[in-house]
């Protein structure tokens, strides 16, 4: 198989600018806020209003032609977070982000765990040093792919099935991308994690792809560990990871507790990629209706997901800008309160656009 083409690049971008619900609409203006500021280059974005509203209001999830527009029309997706009370079942969420993972087959679900400030880490006696690693989760199969169903629901005979869903392609290509990151990256350790030894068909299948791929970079020390040993090992030893695989269910979990250990959610930031196609980029917190509307959210996760973006659109010195901002909120204490600080959300995110304007390029 040819490498893997990671990013999608080109002098120009237009961007689909999805807030969504709760703090997602008070964090992802600050990022487009701070994009303009740090980027000096062709750039358009395009807001659209599907979220919790619009369903209440029209009852529309994804409008007609949502997935073809985006797909031929934009290079990438700015996503905020769904989620909202009014809509209990949640539906309006699954339908646009779910929808969007599958139907833009955005296989990659990558989540860098990066410490920006020993503060910030529960764990004694570590540094910036010790923890930089990425987690690369399927994120079309497995167990979240609804494959399942009820047998005398509600009823003391009640059986509930969850059937978890594995290909041959659908593994070999999430593998292939990480080992492609390595060395893209040169990157030397690679950790692939499954639960082999009690999911003995699913995992099987995992277990032989990595075998059969990892031949094919020797240059990669490549290691397997079983879900349950590799969670108290990153806890233990953060700094023996550079990049780890797995499955969507082990993937989401693994990912969150890395993102504690580097300060949590509000710092986490991820993307869901399609190599070289049309991707979507979304900090991981959540719509957080609790505080949505009092203008205390964090937009630092939202920001370090710009940046992500801004890698995958090719533009690595801006990238790197916008990390060198979060970088420099946190030392300076330009923060909101979950972070230490006393500043609210759209104050950071003047801070913030003040930097990169200063130290653009």
């Amino acid at each position: 198989m040819a490498n893997i083409p990671l990013r999608k690049g080109g002098p120009a971008a237009r961007i689909a600018v999805l807030p969504g619900d709760g703090i997602g609409r008070e964090v992802t203006p600050e990022s487009v806020k701070v994009l303009r500021a740090a980027v000096n280059r062709p750039m358009e974005f395009v807001d659209l209003d599907w979220g919790a509203d619009k369903f209440l209001r029209e009852g529309v999830t994804l409008p007609p032609g949502a997935v073809e527009m985006l797909r031929d029309e934009f290079d990438a997706i700015l996503f905020g977070a769904l989620g909202d009370p009014r809509v209990p079942s949640n539906q309006h969420a699954a339908d646009i982000l779910l929808g969007l993972r599958f139907k833009l087959d955005l296989y990659v679900n990558a989540r860098p765990v990066e410490l920006l400030h020993d503060r910030l880490t529960p764990l004694r006696n570590r540094s910036e040093r010790d923890l930089r690693l990425i987690v690369f989760r399927e994120n079309t199969e497995g167990l979240y792919v609804g494959v399942g169903g009820f047998f005398k629901k509600g009823t003391p005979d009640e059986v509930a099935v969850q059937e978890d869903m594995n290909t041959r392609k659908g593994v070999e290509r999430i593998i292939r991308y990480a080992f492609e990151h390595a060395r893209w990256h040169n990157l030397k350790r690679l950790c692939m994690s499954d639960k082999s030894n009690a999911m003995t068909f699913a995992h099987d299948l995992w277990q032989r792809v990595f075998k059969e791929v990892r031949q094919e970079y020797p240059e990669i020390e490549s290691r397997h560990l079983y879900i349950d040993t590799l969670a108290m090992e990153i806890v233990r030893d953060p700094s023996q990871f550079d990049v780890i695989v797995t499955c969507n269910l082990f993937g989401d979990i693994i990912s969150d507790l890395g993102a504690q250990l580097a300060g949590g959610l509000g710092l986490a930031p991820s993307g869901n990629i399609h190599p070289g196609a049309t991707s979507l980029f979304e900090p991981v917190h959540g719509s957080a209706p609790n505080i949505a509307g009092k203008g205390v959210a964090n937009p630092l996760g939202s920001v370090l997901t710009s940046g992500m973006m801004l890698d995958f659109l090719g533009w690595k010195d801006e990238a790197a800008l916008l990390k060198d901002s979060v970088r420099a909120a946190l030392r300076e204490n330009k923060v909101t309160p979950d972070l230490g600080g006393a500043l609210k959300t759209a104050a950071v995110g003047d801070w913030l656009a003040d930097y990169v304007a200063k130290n653009a390029k």
